[in-house]
């Protein structure tokens, strides 16, 4: 599985490389050329998320002892297509989309064109803020189901480490036991064997002492 992760990393570094050689172009585009770069690139983002999320998906598949190396990269990997989606979106809104022409914002009224401009940048400002604190949400809960995730494994894998141990110890009673039981019957054996031969002993101690008389 990891060498399945590792197949994906190259595609994924050269995706997120052409994607921030786009972002940075958008601002200098107006018009349909504009259009058409960030249809582009909400394409590419997309395939980046579903690229991360195979690559996520081989990462869960590793066993856990080997799991944290590639879980590093993981999360350095989703900071950076995060970063990445935060830049494209500010670079959507740059200045070059603003409304230039002071009639086209207030008609004839020219006089707080320029306020305009800087409330509207405000509000802009602020609906970014708003929307990196959600995905910062969003994050926390991703990781924190993420450890929910990997803490059942282990405990999984705990309890069935501790079943297998707790048959070896019954199995190791069970033959415990029965060594105790065959060292019991060898032990009447011997014992019934010994007295056996006391009493033969002494009987061939009478037959002699009759033939001494």
């Amino acid at each position: 599985m990891a060498s399945d992760f590792e197949v994906f990393e190259p595609d994924f570094g050269t995706l997120t490389a052409d994607i921030t050689s786009k972002v940075a172009r958008i601002p200098k585009l107006s018009g349909d050329d504009k259009k058409s770069m960030v249809a582009n690139v909400e394409k590419q983002m997309e395939e980046a998320r579903e690229l991360l999320e195979q690559m996520d998906l081989q990462v869960r598949e590793i066993p856990l002892q080997s799991r944290g190396l590639f879980s590093n990269r993981m999360k350095s990997y989703k900071q950076e297509l995060t970063k990445l989606d935060r830049d494209f979106k500010r670079s959507r809104i740059a200045y070059s989309d603003e409304v230039n022409p002071r009639n086209e914002l207030l008609g004839d009224d020219g006089n707080t064109t320029e306020n305009q401009l800087i409330k509207l940048r405000e509000e802009r400002a602020c609906l970014l803020d708003n929307t990196e604190r959600l995905e910062r949400s969003t994050r926390r809960l991703e990781a924190g189901y993420q450890l929910t995730v990997e803490t059942e494994q282990v405990g999984q894998e705990i309890l069935e480490n501790l079943h297998h141990d707790k048959e070896k110890i019954q199995r190791a009673r069970e033959r415990l036991r029965e060594t105790d039981t065959n060292l019991g019957k060898s032990s009447r054996i011997l014992t019934g064997m010994l007295r056996r031969n006391r009493m033969a002993e002494g009987k061939e101690l009478t037959t002699d002492r009759k033939y001494d008389g």
